[in-house]
């Protein structure tokens, strides 16, 4: 039965939630249906649909090839960097994708296994996320503008058999080779991966290591098509690793059964897409986005997904986005807003945008980072269509906060996210845990046990998941974000309450920051925080008080602490702004007040805390403030 509307449709997910996910989960095809939609595992944790058997990949193709849709168009490429388009249908995907998990069988991956994949935006990528799922071995997609430090940590947690990799990525006219930082990956981790499967690109050749490396093409000649495998739903599909305060990163379990039951239910009532849909997530495989809503969302839900290899600008030009919807008929689009005002930045009157028909889009979601009013403004003004602001998390593997397209459109308020989406119970709570009244900013947190698809663990820290997420707040799960809900249930998120910077949707540890800036012979101590920039959202600011005696300039420690992050980070940290000051602000106990900082650094009011060690030090940090922004 459709859901009248959103009222009724979120009330029942609340008061009835094992009866409102058993209906769910009756949307995608199950081998064997669950035996309990909600129970406990040993560790006293939820888990979804235990006793359910399926296959992720199967659900996403061999489901549709069985039911008549076959010639479907399922994956279009787009690649403006090589110059190359693409499009497979259901059945020629389905193919591909045998191949490769073939491919994994051939070296002896088997089902609970991890594969790493450091890949470009290209179909192969795809094509081993969904090899992995067929087989049941659990993947770790690593974004491919990390440097070889962030990869060799998650090499090490994870402790893959195989790695796949290709040889570089194109970003523009600049070629990024992959290759040589998999190597320094592996070099520097304790956790030896055995087997290296390369997929050579004609434009950046790559060396191979004889013994480890094995050439893909080679590889999928010697091997045979895959079928799939039946999995249990509380088995894990993938780990994908978010930035954590202690600079190791948290590996966010997803399992089979409620991530498929969470992309079916969220295509339909959130994005409220029809299994006719183009739908185009403008993101990359290495974040959640990525994972939801370039592969599995969209092909579970039986759509057409576009993959692109390109940026908003540059790309030719600010009117990549536009070409592409028109080209391709694109139904539903999702990015972030940092590519909006990259494309306004460009062609702030949109004349680009004139050449293009872009009459079959329906709606437009944001997400990644806040959404600033003016972006959205001007984008509903030039695309005379929804245009939604939505918030998720890695953690939840789909939207949270959004409006539910699929079963009613409310008005949009400039700022917020929405409403809860139907199956989240979100509070807002002091720092003593009492609730707070409507306006009143806290701790954003959710009701526990989180519907299907949210993180169930963390990938073997199982104390880590309780103390991040549960403890903080007992009965809740802890979002890390600060907000205020109105008296009409609009959710406004205002920030991290975290130590986590937000970078063009990008979620990075300052303490993996402040861990390289310290470590520079020249520093004694540092803090790194996140400063608002109208164009990525979020930029790591340094604050860095020098040793003793050392006559270093600003000039030459910014220059050598940015090349320091880049090497180690990778480019998507964008650490290019360092201060140096005479002392840092900090409680009586010596913990720095990066809270304040941050503060000071956006140019919003603050309270001096009542903990402080000397409260002076406040008004020497905004005189450096105020000059960093004079000579910025």
């Amino acid at each position: 039965m459709a859901p009248k509307n959103y009222y009724d449709f979120y009330q029942r997910s609340i008061k009835d939630p094992v009866n409102f996910w058993q209906e769910q989960a009756a949307l995608i095809h199950w081998f064997e249906p669950p035996k309990e939609i909600l129970s406990k595992d040993e560790d006293d944790l939820y888990r979804w649909y235990k006793g359910g058997k399926l296959n992720t990949a199967y659900l996403a193709l061999d489901y549709h090839v069985e039911n008549g849709k076959g010639d479907q168009q399922a994956l279009i490429y787009d690649s403006p960097v090589t110059g190359q388009q693409k499009t497979y249908t259901y059945s020629q995907l389905l193919h591909e994708v045998e191949m490769v998990a073939g491919m994994l069988k051939q070296l002896g991956v088997n089902k609970g296994d991890r594969v790493i994949i450091y890949m470009p935006m290209i179909p192969e990528t795809a094509f081993a996320m969904l090899a992995c799922a067929r087989i049941g071995a659990i993947h770790s997609v690593v974004f491919g503008g990390f440097a070889a430090h962030e990869l060799a940590v998650r090499i090490d947690d994870a402790q893959p058999k195989v790695l796949l990799t290709a040889s570089g990525g194109k970003e523009i006219d600049k070629i990024i080779p992959y290759k040589p930082v998999v190597d320094n990956a592996i070099e520097k981790a304790e956790y030896k991966v055995e087997k290296v499967v390369v997929l050579q690109r004609e434009f950046a050749k790559a060396d191979m290591q004889t013994g480890r490396d094995i050439d893909w093409i080679e590889l999928h000649q010697a091997s045979q098509p895959e079928t799939y495998v039946i999995v249990d739903a509380n088995d894990p599909l993938y780990i994908l690793y978010t930035s954590g305060t202690t600079g190791k990163p948290k590996g966010v379990i997803r399992e089979n059964g409620g991530h498929a039951v969470a992309m079916k239910y969220s295509m339909k009532y959130v994005y409220g897409a029809s299994e006719e849909d183009v739908y185009w997530a403008g993101s990359d495989y290495g974040w959640v986005v990525g994972h939801s809503y370039i592969v599995y969302g969209p092909l579970i839900h039986g759509c057409t997904t576009i993959l692109f290899e390109g940026k908003p600008i540059g790309t030719p030009d600010a009117g990549a986005f536009w070409r592409i919807i028109d080209e391709y008929k694109v139904n539903i689009f999702f990015t972030a807003p940092t590519a909006f005002r990259a494309i306004r930045k460009v062609d702030p009157n949109a004349e680009l945008f004139k050449k293009y028909d872009i009459s079959s889009l329906k709606r437009q979601f944001l997400a990644g980072e806040r959404c600033d009013v003016s972006t959205l403004e001007w984008l509903q003004d030039l695309l005379k269509v929804p245009v939604i602001d939505h918030w998720w998390q890695t953690e939840s593997g789909s939207p949270m906060i959004a409006q539910m397209t699929g079963i009613e459109m409310y008005a949009v308020k400039p700022g917020s996210s929405g409403k809860a989406v139907a199956g989240y119970e979100f509070d807002i709570l002091d720092e003593s845990g009492n609730p707070l009244g409507p306006n009143e900013e806290g701790a954003l947190v959710i009701k526990y046990p989180l519907p299907p698809g949210a993180l169930p663990n963390l990938w073997q820290d199982t104390d880590r998941f309780k103390a991040s997420y549960l403890a903080p707040f007992p009965g809740y799960y802890f979002s890390g974000d600060g907000a205020y809900i109105d008296e009409e249930g609009y959710i406004f998120i205002t920030g991290r309450i975290d130590d986590v910077i937000n970078v063009a949707g990008h979620r990075l540890s300052t303490s993996d920051f402040e861990e390289i800036v310290a470590s520079h012979p020249a520093v004694s101590e540092c803090a790194v925080v996140g400063m608002a920039d109208s164009y990525k959202g979020q930029i790591p600011l340094g604050m860095v008080v020098l040793k003793s005696g050392s006559t270093i300039s600003q000039e030459e420690l910014s220059k050598e602490l940015i090349s320091m992050v880049r090497a180690q980070v990778g480019a998507v940290a964008s650490f290019k702004n360092v201060i140096i000051v005479n002392r840092l602000p900090k409680t009586r106990s010596g913990k720095i007040l990066r809270k304040t900082l941050r503060a000071i650094a956006d140019e919003k009011d603050y309270q001096v805390p009542s903990t402080i060690e000397d409260g002076s030090v406040l008004g020497e940090i905004e005189e450096y403030m105020e000059e960093f922004r004079e000579n910025r």
